[in-house]
């Protein structure tokens, strides 16, 4: 026969959540921040194509 489930306690809930949240800004900042990088040109770790390039390869 089904048994309903134990409700979750609020701190761990609270726990789950922040952690969530906690994951949520790092990825958050990591963008920012590398957004960043790629507008003021200091980019070292990956290539990032621009316009100019593009035209520069048809020639």
């Amino acid at each position: 026969m089904a048994v309903p489930k134990k409700k979750t306690s609020n701190s761990k809930r609270d726990s789950r959540r922040a952690h969530w949240n906690r994951k949520a800004n790092l990825a958050a900042q990591r963008a920012l921040s590398t957004g960043k990088s790629i507008l003021t040109g200091r980019a070292k770790g990956f290539e990032y194509p621009t316009k100019d390039d593009d035209e520069d390869d048809d020639e």
